[in-house]
C-alpha cells in the first residue's frame, strides 16, 4: 500500500469515530495503536493528547495536527421529548440540518436522531423557508418512540450528553474527498501515512520530529500545554482555506501567512514556500481571514517556539467538507520536503 492509498485508509477509520471537542477517547487510543503498530512509542497527555517521536536529532520540530471536532451537546429535553442542542465548536445550524446524528451517553448508550427544525413539514409550517436557521429553533427527533419529556429520560439520556453527526465520507473516481471534519482528521490521515513512510522506509531524518495530535482544539486550547520541552518550532498541519480572495484550491497545499491571530513565523514560511518551490509543488500562499490554528496557541500559551501553517486545500470549511487527493499529495510532499528526507 502506498502512501496515498494510506492516507486515505486512515482518513476512512478515523472519520468513522465520533470525536467531538470534550468525547475524543476513543479515537486517541486508536490513534496511539497506529503508531505503536509502527514500532513507535506514543504517549497520551493528561489533556488526552497523542505525543510521538518519530526519530532524528537536533533542531527539534512538532508536526501538530487536532483530531477533535465540531459536535453538539444536549442542552435540553424538551417536552415533547425532542431535544435542544448547543454546538460544541464553530458548528453552524445551517450546515446541519436534516443531518442524522447518535446520542451518546455518559454511560455508553447510543442512540439514533435527526436535526430538524422545529415543526419542520412544509406542508403544515407556511413560514418554514422564513424561519431562522439557529439550535433554538432546531430539535433533535429520536428515532426512538417519545412523546414527553419522560420518555427521553428513561431511555438514560440526560443534559451534558454529547450530539455527533454523521461524516458521510466518500472519495470520488475524479479524486475528490468529501466529508465532515476534514478539519481536522485528513491531517491526522496525513501525519499517520508519513509516520509509516519513515518506519518503512527506514528514514533516517535529518531533525528530530514529533508528531503532536491534539484535542479541544476546536474550542481554543488544543496545543496550549505539554508541548515536548525541546522543540523550537511548530508546524499546524491543518486545513488549507478555500473561498473567495484566496488562491488556495483543493488540489493544492496552503502555506499560511497570517491568520486573525497575525503574522506566522518569517523564516519558517519562508522556508515552507522554498520547499513548495523545490519540490515543483502545487500551492499557495494566502491569508486567512478567520481563523486559528494549534501554533497560535501554543503562542498564546506562552511557549518559545518558531511557528508556521500549513495544510491540504479544503473547501466549504465546518460544513460538509471537501478536499482532493491531489492535495494531500501535495501536502504530505512538503512535509517531506521540509524535515529534510532528502
Amino acid at each position: 500500500m502506498n502512501s496515498l492509498d494510506e492516507i486515505i485508509k486512515q482518513l476512512k477509520n478515523l472519520t468513522a469515530i465520533d470525536s467531538p471537542s470534550g468525547f475524543t477517547a476513543e479515537v486517541t487510543e486508536y490513534t496511539t495503536n497506529e503508531l505503536k503498530k509502527l514500532g513507535y512509542s506514543p504517549y497520551l497527555t493528561k489533556k488526552g493528547c497523542v505525543v510521538c517521536d518519530l526519530g532524528g536529532e537536533g533542531d527539534p520540530l512538532i508536526l501538530s495536527a487536532h483530531i477533535d471536532t465540531l459536535g453538539g451537546m444536549v442542552a435540553e429535553i424538551k417536552k415533547n421529548g425532542r431535544l435542544r442542542i448547543t454546538n460544541i465548536g464553530g458548528l453552524n445550524a445551517n450546515n446541519c440540518e436534516t443531518e442524522n446524528c447518535r446520542i451518546r451517553t455518559r454511560f455508553g448508550r447510543v442512540f439514533e436522531g435527526t436535526l430538524q427544525m422545529n415543526d419542520p413539514s412544509v406542508h403544515v409550517n407556511d413560514d418554514y423557508s422564513k424561519q431562522s436557521r439557529t439550535f433554538d429553533e432546531m430539535e433533535i427527533v429520536l428515532d426512538e418512540a417519545v412523546t414527553e419529556k419522560k420518555d427521553t429520560e428513561a431511555l438514560g439520556i440526560r443534559n451534558g450528553d454529547f450530539v455527533c453527526f454523521d461524516p458521510r465520507t466518500t472519495i470520488t473516481e475524479s479524486g475528490y474527498i468529501k466529508s465532515r471534519f476534514l478539519d481536522d482528521k485528513l491531517s491526522v490521515a496525513i501525519l499517520l501515512g508519513l509516520a509509516k513512510e519513515i518506519h518503512e522506509k527506514k528514514i533516517a531524518l535529518k531533525r528530530k520530529v514529533y508528531v503532536f495530535i491534539t484535542v479541544y482544539e476546536e474550542v481554543d486550547h488544543g496545543a496550549c500545554g505539554a508541548l515536548p520541552e525541546d522543540a523550537s518550532e511548530i508546524i499546524s498541519v491543518d486545513m488549507g482555506c478555500v473561498g473567495e480572495g484566496l488562491t488556495c484550491t483543493e488540489r493544492m497545499v496552503s502555506i499560511c501567512a497570517k491568520d486573525s491571530r497575525g503574522p506566522y513565523n518569517y523564516e519558517v514560511t519562508t522556508n515552507l514556500i522554498r520547499c513548495a518551490e523545490k519540490g515543483q509543488l502545487d500551492f499557495a500562499v494566502d491569508v486567512y481571514p478567520y481563523y486559528g490554528s494549534d501554533a497560535d496557541a501554543a503562542l498564546a500559551a506562552g511557549y518559545d517556539l518558531k511557528h508556521g501553517l500549513i495544510g491540504a486545500g479544503v473547501y466549504a470549511s465546518h460544513g460538509y467538507e471537501r478536499s482532493h487527493v491531489d492535495g494531500v499529495r501535495n501536502t504530505l510532499r512538503l512535509l517531506e520536503l521540509y524535515i529534510g528526507q532528502e
